[in-house]
């Protein structure tokens, strides 16, 4: 059979490079992990010129990029926005103020959102995991849908307060309003059993039109075209019934014209730094999270790519140019979108097919929406909320991870009992929570042989493989640092124990420890530090230890540290496999000396 030394694979030990070879390299897939660039190495530099100026100028990409989203406000950021600014400015006493900071608002978001994309920061937006956004935009349904009982039940005052029991309390606490229309005559009011049911009826319709589209795929156009026959419908229905002397509240007059030039009203103030940065703050990760998040989602079913980074410049500056002629923060909302992909869009272009009629709309017939029912407005608003309570989804959560489900509870009751903001936050703490857990107890276990394979894996898993009563072979799966050494040290230590301890009932002495390091793709200096206590401590026990398949960025510190020569370039194998064959030859011990 001949020696080890005949057949064994070396391990490249050497370097693989300079540090600032290395260092670009991390860099680089850190912060570009797409390589965006890949597609200039081959082009002449007037080609790559061209297509370095259509990265960095947005609207040049914007249409090929994103063919699905559409662009428009969402209800979860305005209502975090209106939640926030109202909390400091009141709209009833200073309107032109509280107007004024929700462009501010746009603005500096605009300029987060697209220092983020610029400097490839969207890692970040990653920390809104599946599990927060389902929570997170369930529970904002929620509150969405109890805001919209206002318009529903006829009231004209109502609390901007987002939780339910302040929602709830503001029902009960209006149930007898002063009437506006004829105080004199009728001083008192109840909730209006006329709006109430004819926004019932509204929602039923709304919800039949939506399951006709499920049920007949063919009039995939019927729940696009709803909305608009509700608002046309309801505002005929209620000019011809004289809907406000019934209690059917309706818009009143519109202005036309198109929104005025608010670039004078840009000021920071330092009065309400405070608000407006966590405004900022959160809103932009919102509207981030979301845009990105429905641009991938239909970007996936075409088989398209869309890149986050991108997304966050187009969006920036949206909102810094929207900003300046009296637009609040926008996004890519998931009801506009779904319309435009069910519709057959292909390109970026039905915006701008949107924004037309929107233009001709302001300019020429906003006069016509006078008469449209404020309760047609909120069945509207309920029903596409009614949709963003995915109760399927977190079932899945629950069935597939229970923390991920805790995730998902903890956004919804943080966002329907206290606020959007606590709602996220904790949702958020507790995906950190499980990251740092996932770096503090890392990946460990015991292998054993396939029986007629060459293949290792864990033993739980697959019970009926061979272990070796001289030889405990244990694999790190997972990163090797400071805050997972103390547990890998005192995991590891346990297993020699245990497995020495069975070995001895065989009187048969534990020999040989092999870590298996393929999983470990980074290690620091407390990590090398833990692996040269251990491998003391087994010195002293007379145990020999090996490592395989380690990766060049592991070899290279082990390497610098002289962990290596602790131990010996030779105990480092390419497999498993042939560890354990070397622990089977007795020219083995010689090597590692």
């Amino acid at each position: 059979m001949g020696t080890l030394g005949e057949h064994r694979n070396e391990v490249n030990l050497e370097k693989r490079g300079s540090f600032f070879r290395s260092f670009r390299s991390d860099l680089k897939e850190t912060f570009l992990p797409d390589d965006p660039f890949r597609h200039l190495e081959h082009q002449s530099g007037c080609s790559a010129a061209g297509s370095l100026v259509k990265y960095f100028v947005p609207v040049l990409e914007w249409a090929p990029n994103s063919t699905n989203l559409a662009v428009g406000n969402t209800a979860a950021v305005s209502l975090f926005l209106g939640s926030v600014i109202g909390s400091e400015i009141s709209p009833l006493e200073s309107p032109e103020l509280y107007k004024h900071m929700f462009f501010k608002a746009a603005f500096f978001t605009g300029i987060f959102e697209a220092t983020l994309g610029i400097f490839r920061l969207g890692i970040l937006v990653e920390f809104f995991s599946r599990s927060t956004i389902t929570g997170f935009m369930g529970g904002t349904a929620i509150v969405v849908i109890m805001q919209q009982l206002k318009g529903v039940l006829g009231m004209r005052h109502f609390t901007t307060k987002t939780d339910v029991v302040s929602v709830l309390g503001s029902i009960i606490s209006h149930r007898e309003e002063v009437s506006a229309a004829n105080p004199s005559t009728d001083p008192k009011i109840r909730w209006r059993w006329e709006s109430a049911v004819f926004g019932t009826c509204l929602v039923i319709l709304l919800l039949l039109c939506r399951h006709t589209r499920a049920k007949l795929p063919r009039l995939f156009w019927l729940p696009a075209i709803a909305p608009l026959l509700v608002v046309v419908s309801g505002g005929l229905l209620a000019y011809l019934i004289h809907a406000e002397d019934h209690g059917i509240l309706i818009v009143g007059t519109v202005n036309k014209g198109l929104n005025p030039v608010s670039i004078s009203h840009l000021k920071f103030e330092s009065k309400y730094h405070g608000v407006l940065l966590k405004a900022v703050l959160i809103s932009g990760f919102l509207a981030l999270s979301e845009g990105i998040a429905v641009g991938r989602s239909l970007a996936t079913m075409k088989n398209e790519q869309v890149d986050g980074n991108k997304e966050m410049i187009a969006f920036g500056m949206m909102n810094i140019i929207g900003s300046c002629f009296s637009c609040y923060l926008t996004t890519g909302p998931f009801s506009r979108s779904a319309v435009n992909f069910h519709a057959g869009c292909k390109t970026a272009m039905s915006n701008v097919v949107m924004s037309m009629c929107i233009m001709v709309v302001l300019l020429f017939l906003a006069p016509l929406f006078k008469y449209t029912p404020l309760v047609a407005l909120s069945a509207i608003i309920i029903v596409a909320m009614i949709g963003l309570i995915k109760f399927e989804e977190a079932h899945r959560l629950l069935k597939v991870d229970k923390f991920d489900f805790v995730i998902c509870v903890a956004a919804f009751f943080g966002v329907i009992f206290f606020s959007m903001t606590v709602g996220l936050l904790a949702s958020v703490g507790l995906s950190i929570l499980r990251a740092l857990l996932y770096v503090a107890r890392p990946t460990t276990c015991k292998l054993g042989n396939i029986k007629g394979t060459e293949a290792y894996c864990d033993v739980e898993q697959y019970p009926d493989s061979v272990l070796f009563p001289n030889i405990l072979i244990l694999k790190l799966g997972s990163p090797i640092y400071y805050a997972s050494t103390g547990y890998l040290r005192e995991r590891i230590l346990r297993w020699i124990e245990e497995e020495d301890a069975i070995a001895r009932k065989g009187e048969v002495n534990l020999q040989y420890l092999i870590l298996d390091m393929s999983g470990v793709t980074s290690i620091d200096n407390t990590g090398i530090s833990m692996l040269a206590e251990v491998h003391r401590y087994v010195d002293r026990r007379g145990i020999k230890i090996a490592l395989t398949n380690p990766r060049i960025e592991i070899t290279e510190k082990l390497k610098s540290s002289k962990y290596l020569d602790l131990i010996g370039e030779q105990a480092v194998f390419l497999s498993v496999n042939e560890a354990v064959e070397a622990c089977h030859f007795t020219e083995y011990k010689n090597e590692l000396v």
